[in-house]
């Protein structure tokens, strides 16, 4: 209360403070909350495109697997005895390698995966600690 008119004095100035700080704070988780989803899309998208390359090239093994079973030795197979090896490109730096094995006519998958082919660049610019002690 006022003692000299009586009546309370209200104070505005540290509840609209608060008010501007709550609205602020919402603004920005609002704003990370963005950016992460958009990083989930392109993580998403990223994930789709390499799983779709992967069967792309699956499909393309397949196929040639069944030229094999019909009896044709498409130009891309390389045969050594009753070896069978191909290999499908995934993307850049990735390919579906195929070994197969063709006895009493069977045919045995030996391996189908998907292997790296890019160029390992180690970084080599930190001094790595070796386990000994410097004299």
């Amino acid at each position: 209360m006022d003692k000299k008119s009586g009546t309370s004095v209200t104070l505005y100035g540290s509840t609209s403070l608060l008010t501007v700080f709550a609205v602020l704070c919402m603004v920005v988780f609002a704003m990370l909350s963005l950016s992460t989803a958009q990083a989930y899309d392109r993580l998403a998208d990223a994930s789709a495109d390499a799983v779709a390359e992967y069967y792309r090239a699956d499909f393309e093994a397949e196929k040639i697997f069944a030229e094999l079973r019909n009896g044709k030795v498409p130009n891309s197979v390389t045969k050594n005895g009753d070896n069978y090896r191909y290999s499908c490109a995934i993307s850049e730096t990735q390919l579906l390698e195929v070994e197969l094995l063709f006895k009493n006519e069977n045919w045995q998958v030996l391996r189908w995966q998907a292997v790296s082919v890019a160029d390992h660049q180690p970084d080599e610019s930190i001094t790595v600690w070796n386990g000994q002690t410097a004299t």
